[in-house]
């Protein structure tokens, strides 16, 4: 009559230790479990890297665009002239503003004038947008206000105007300089409008780390752009920034019933949504695809304790004959794969967060290797590769790694088990 023991027992994990030490003569299971090893530590260390830079691309381009932008524009109803121009500027902005800024969850609502010019110093000339906004409300642009760089003083901003560090770089201008501002919509005469030129001192320039905000950029004070834009007594519209920029779609109703008149309103999500749709369905593709890299990885479990079960054979026939039970090897030869799958696991985690955490210095590593040229903002937007390290990520490759690593080893472990004690032991 067989003892029974308790499921995993001591002995149990002593046998599993012993089949995982291979001697020198089974040296090719311990190879394959070194094999299976770096496999999953490769596939989990990848699939928490890209999840780290996923999230971390999301982070960076929601907080740029939140955090340089207005969460929504209120526009006025289009109307159209008696010259047949199309007009949308507020004239009540000061009550309108004030209005919108008493609506619970609204931090500011600021009156402001846009425009597009050409910007030229020291003959070099770029097209770059003006906004016109006052000093009291750029200070609350949270990414203008400390920004990645920042040269010269904000407080002076009334006297002069601000520029992204892209401009400062094409035009080769610094803090003190004047850069000209020419504009095609200037003043009005008998003979036509004619083009406004006007020189204003460099008083501030910021890097909020978004290469089309930094490249385009300009500051200049409300009252000064309501002259230079031919806009006295008006604004364009009001930018709206909220406590909670992700509840924009449940602030638009109470802000419209603020309003109290017709008006648009146009949301960084309208602006932005398709771009975080076809990221989102990228992330979700990636993560699908590293899913079976980390289930190809597993499956060298499989192979190895494959050769593993072959090679004890005569052990496992003389265990079954002393009274150890199917369900007793099963778990050994389980334990053997479960123990490759959590080291491996642990490992990636190990080596994807350390990734993840030194990824600038990995990367300006491999820039200097490549000679420069890998990280190119104009094109990604973002002044950096960025990685934001989320438990949630994190759980979810941890997970995937030790449920596919469980499962395979079931298999193997099962064909183990139901081993003929007899057959086994034939040719021993």
């Amino acid at each position: 009559m067989r003892n029974q023991t308790s499921p995993f027992a001591p002995f149990e994990f002593m046998i599993a230790w012993r089949y995982l030490r291979a001697r020198r003569a089974d040296g090719g299971v311990s190879i394959m479990t070194w094999i299976s090893f770096l496999g999953i530590m490769l596939a989990v260390a990848a699939l928490i890297a890209t999840l780290a830079v996923r999230s971390g691309f999301r982070y960076e381009f929601v907080g740029t665009i939140v955090g340089a932008n207005p969460h929504i524009t209120v526009f006025d109803q289009t109307e159209v002239t008696e010259t047949g121009r199309i007009d949308r500027t507020i004239e009540n902005y000061t009550e309108l503003a004030a209005a919108i800024a008493a609506v619970p969850g609204v931090r500011q609502a600021a009156p402001a004038i846009r425009g597009q010019v050409l910007a030229s110093h020291d003959g070099r000339s770029a097209g770059v947008e003006v906004v016109g906004i006052t000093a009291e409300d750029l200070v609350n642009v949270p990414l203008v206000a400390m920004p990645e760089v920042a040269l010269g003083d904000i407080t002076r901003f009334e006297d002069g105007i601000a520029i992204g560090l892209g401009i400062a770089q094409e035009l080769g201008i610094s803090v003190g300089d004047r850069l000209r501002l020419i504009s095609p919509e200037g003043a009005r005469t008998p003979f036509g409008t004619s083009p406004r030129v006007s020189a204003y001192e460099v008083v501030y320039i910021f890097q909020v780390g978004r290469w089309d905000i930094d490249r385009t950029r300009v500051y200049m004070p409300f009252a000064e752009a309501q002259s230079y834009f031919n806009r006295d007594g008006v604004a364009d519209q009001i930018e709206v920034i909220l406590d909670d920029p992700e509840s924009v779609d449940a602030m638009v109703l109470p802000i419209l019933l603020a309003t109290n008149q017709q008006v648009t309103l146009w949301s960084w999500m309208d602006s932005s949504g398709a771009f975080l749709q076809a990221l989102q369905m990228e992330d979700n593709v990636m993560f699908i695809i590293l899913s079976i890299l980390v289930l190809i990885a597993t499956m060298n479990i499989v192979s190895g304790l494959i050769m593993l079960v072959k090679n004890k054979s005569g052990d496992i026939g003389i265990l079954r004959t002393m009274g150890l039970t199917e369900g007793a090897v099963l778990r050994i030869f389980f334990i053997c794969g479960s123990a490759i799958g959590v080291a491996g696991t642990i490992a990636g985690v190990a080596l994807g967060c350390a990734f993840a955490i030194w990824i600038d210095q990995i990367f300006g590593f491999v820039n200097w290797v490549a000679g420069g040229g890998v990280w190119d903002p104009s094109i990604r937007l973002i002044s950096r590769l960025p990685a934001r390290l989320e438990w949630g990520d994190v759980m979810s490759a941890v997970s995937l790694a030790l449920g596919l690593s469980f499962i395979v080893t079931i298999f193997p472990a099962r064909r183990a088990a139901r081993m003929n004690p007899v057959e086994a032991l034939r040719y021993e």
